[in-house]
């Protein structure tokens, strides 16, 4: 899962992303609205965490932007605003939920997973392709009877395959789904991975379903005749 973490307190930005990072989240951070903003329209998220009180554009401005010009990214708002009235200006200008500050790691992380329950919930439960299975939910991923123990690289390398299944989804799309955006991300690393979840996944498999795509990337499914 991908994440935008808009904050300007540099030391809390670096601590929450840490954090999230070791919960298997890829994380983006900005310290601005603007560059939030920027980043937020340019790139695919599955959940923006987004300050209130940032320096020039303000939380409530980026929040109010984004869902005027369509974006759907569920939205958790932070501040150390609490009234009733701040919390209703919050979620009236778009944020789905609302976390005043001080607050506990534990509770952002069950809110996040909340968000992306509830985005989750118009799609399928779980995701396959011929007899591979992959369930978000519990993380596990089988083909046919045989469960597949995945690294968080490749499971997030396959989940991103699964959600485009028959479609070329190219290196630069896997780099920017599965690594920090500040990572540097060569082709090269992208293929290792894949590799060794090929290994993995087609090993067993009646034939296999991860194809090269040469020169562009990969694509998930049955082979084509």
């Amino acid at each position: 899962m991908r994440l935008l973490l808009i904050e300007d307190d540099r030391k809390a930005a670096r601590v929450l992303a840490k954090g999230l990072r070791e919960e298997g989240f890829v994380v983006d951070v900005a310290a601005t609205g603007e560059e939030g903003a920027a980043q937020a329209t340019f790139n695919e998220y599955d959940v923006v965490v987004l300050d209130w009180l940032l320096p020039g554009r303000s939380g409530l401005d980026v929040c109010r932007d984004l869902r005027a010009s369509g974006n759907p990214t569920p939205i958790l708002m932070l501040t150390a605003r609490d009234s009733v009235a701040d919390r209703v200006t919050g979620l009236g200008h778009g944020a789905d939920d609302y976390l005043t500050k001080p607050f506990a790691f534990d509770e952002l992380l069950a809110r996040v997973r909340a968000l992306l329950r509830r985005a989750r919930a118009t799609q399928p439960t779980v995701l396959r392709v011929a007899d591979l299975v992959l369930d978000p939910a519990t993380r596990r991923v089988r083909r046919g009877d045989v469960a597949i123990t995945l690294t968080p690289k490749e499971y997030a390398i396959l989940e991103v395959l699964l959600r485009h299944v028959g479609q070329v989804v190219t290196r630069t799309r896997l780099a920017e789904r599965v690594w920090d955006e500040a990572a540097e991300v060569l082709d090269n690393l992208v293929d290792v991975h894949v590799s060794h979840l090929r290994k993995k996944v087609d090993r067993d498999g009646p034939s296999p379903l991860i194809h090269t795509v040469r020169g562009v990337g990969y694509r998930l499914g049955p082979e084509r005749a």
